[in-house]
């Protein structure tokens, strides 16, 4: 079933569909609905409700039991029995009908007015007497007070056949060339003719109260009045447009897919029959009009489900365009072609014709139509992402980990058990831990990669979370156009807490380690190969002795250095000494540097000693020897 809206009016579609033959079994039948959506979605309101070739006229009867329709090929006629949702009959004529009419409630009496002059009455039973017309006839009309037909077709004259005394009358003569339909007013029995012009007339004046233009340049094939809501239905070989018959404002409008031959409008109902240039005559229920008849009652049920469910209408596949559209494509040439359907201001055109005419024209158009399908497309990852909280700036990775583990300690099952710890991203203690970049964590330095091997193989996924995560925030702030990066397919497993693990990671981190370092320091030889080496000059201030070079940028390193370096320096060189005493405390002895002068007066001062030393052994050596009588020599 295929449903259509226009001006807000649902239009439900229910002989559209494949048929299927009927020498097809169950089984074939079932694999057909099973394979093909078509079929699985079609609705056989009334079994075989179709022609040979072509239908060309379809009614009523006045108990609304029966629907009679006539077709070729062979001229036939068939009526189905609403009551079975079945044909009931089929019989077959000598030439074509051009119309028919029902003379009794049901099918029992009918004439059929043929396009070879003849008029043929047909009974319960089947045929029953033919006469002939002078002129070839186009529309009748009953009168059932006089029992007499009313004939007109291509001549001035309106020729009247009593069925009573089964005779001729005086025929009726009016101004105009020809006459094309007519029809008796039930109440009064006013008998009126419509000629060449299709208008509006109020019968107290003579000029037309409403003119309405197909806009198509086609005859007018059918009119119907509409009570409840005041309309009129009127339809030419292309189109069946409603509207409102005192103003004259479109309603809705109905567009089958083959030329139209005939409409009728089951009476009390909102369903509409068409007889087409098709095998296949059209149903079509419009639920605004009325309620469906009685024998289908089910459709009212099926159209809410329908509502609150809806589906692609038909004008899905096509694209409203103005004249002024047309010119800017170059398809003004069209205008009266099958490519496009006049409606209101504009046309009607073929989605996949108007694509391929804009691309022509304009080749950039794809890519703004690939702008818009990727726009939407972020959007929809977006709603289906974990919604995170802004990170901060500084340790964004620790950040997230608090936050995943959050996350856990809220899903876990014994939360209720545990007593709540303050979070530390809220705790304000430790905000500054988030703010100030000194507190950076240094992932790449050796004491975290050898301390936490597994703990940095573990981060691996948190990093790619954060990495999705700024891309989303740059793309928020941005607009980009293209899509993301894709996410990471398959997350890393848990780490292990075997240590032969840990041993091995750790064994690698070391490696990594000895293999930056080396290759620092080849960087590093190759940079002082490269270095030509320049004179410097220094400037030394007044007041200051030159010692060296040495001296001078051991001085400037020391002031370069922080307090604590410089204690540690001193208790190094013993010119500090630092003891803990009884009572807790720190104590601190300092030995003052002594300058280079004194260091030379206390060198001399030494070296005289040890001359005086020696001198005074070598004068006891001589008195020894003199004391013993022993010569000098």
């Amino acid at each position: 079933m295929q449903v259509s809206s226009l001006n807000e009016v649902k239009i439900y579609s229910l002989s559209c569909g494949k048929s299927l033959p009927e020498w097809l079994s169950d089984r074939k039948k079932r694999a057909l609905q099973k394979k093909d959506v078509d079929v699985r979605r079609r609705i056989e309101l009334i079994q075989d409700f179709e022609m040979p070739t072509v239908c060309t006229t379809i009614k009523v009867s006045k108990d609304g039991q029966y629907i009679l329709a006539t077709g070729t090929y062979k001229p036939r006629v068939r009526c189905y029995d609403t009551y079975q949702l079945s044909l009931k009959f089929e019989r077959c004529l000598d030439s074509e009908v051009v119309t028919f009419e029902t003379l009794s409630d049901d099918y029992s009496k009918i004439v059929f007015l043929h396009n070879d002059r003849y008029i043929e009455f047909h009974s319960q039973s089947g045929f029953y007497y033919k006469t002939r017309i002078p002129k070839f006839g186009r529309d009748f009309s009953y009168h059932y007070p006089s029992c007499d037909l009313y004939f007109v077709g291509a001549s001035s004259e309106v020729y009247r056949l009593n069925l009573e005394q089964g005779r001729y009358l005086n025929p009726l003569q009016t101004d105009a060339a020809e006459n094309n339909v007519c029809d008796i007013n039930s109440v009064h029995g006013l008998f009126a003719t419509g000629t060449i012009e299709v208008l509006l007339y109020d019968l107290r004046s003579d000029k037309p109260l409403l003119v309405k233009d197909h806009q198509y340049g086609l005859p007018i094939k059918s009119l119907h009045f509409q009570d409840s809501l005041d309309l009129i239905l009127s339809a030419d070989s292309r189109i069946v447009k409603m509207w409102n018959k005192n103003s004259g404002k479109i309603f809705t409008s109905l567009e089958p897919e083959h030329d139209i031959n005939d409409v009728c409008l089951y009476p009390g109902s909102g369903m509409l029959l068409t007889a087409n240039e098709t095998p296949k005559m059209g149903i079509y229920y419009i639920p605004v009009l009325g309620p469906a008849p009685r024998w289908c009652s089910f459709l009212d049920n099926l159209t809410e489900e329908l509502e609150e469910n809806p589906e692609s209408t038909v004008y899905d596949d096509y694209k409203f365009v103005t004249k002024k559209d047309l010119e800017n494509l170059g398809l003004t040439h069209l205008i009266g072609s099958p490519f496009l359907r006049a409606y209101m201001h504009g046309f009607f055109m073929d989605i996949r014709l108007y694509h391929k005419v804009k691309l022509m024209v304009n080749p950039f158009a794809y890519e703004e139509y690939r702008k818009d399908k990727i726009r939407q497309k972020i959007e929809e990852t977006r709603a289906q992402r974990v919604q995170l909280k802004k990170l901060p700036k500084v340790n964004k990775e620790l950040a997230l980990k608090l936050i995943e583990e959050e996350e856990e300690k809220q899903k876990s099952t014994w939360k209720k058990k545990v007593k709540s710890l303050p979070n530390i991203l809220t705790d304000d203690r430790f905000k500054v831990m988030f703010e100030n970049p000194d507190f950076q964590v240094d992932e790449e330095s050796e004491e975290f990669r050898l301390l936490n091997p597994l703990v940095s193989k573990i981060s691996e996924k948190r990093k790619k979370k954060l990495r999705l995560l700024e891309q989303q925030e740059l793309h928020e702030k941005e607009e980009e156009e293209e899509p993301e990066g894709k996410p990471s397919d398959a997350e890393s497993s848990e780490s292990s807490d075997d240590e032969k693990d840990w041993v091995e990671e750790v064994r690698k981190q070391r490696r990594l380690l000895h293999q930056e370092e080396k290759v620092k320091r080849q960087e590093q030889l190759r940079e002082d190969r490269q270095t030509v080496l320049k004179p410097q000059f220094y400037e030394i201030k007044a007041g200051e002795e030159f010692r060296s070079f040495r001296d001078s940028a051991t001085k400037q390193k020391l002031m370069n250095k922080t307090l604590e370096d410089r204690l540690k320096l001193e208790a190094k060189n013993g010119t500090l000494s630092i003891s803990d005493t009884t009572v807790g405390s720190k104590q601190l002895t300092f030995t003052l540097k002594r300058s280079e002068q004194q260091k030379k007066q206390q060198e001399a001062e030494k070296l005289h000693r040890q001359e005086r030393k020696t001198l005074r052994r070598s004068a006891g050596h001589l008195k020894s020897r003199h004391r013993r009588g022993r010569p000098f020599h």
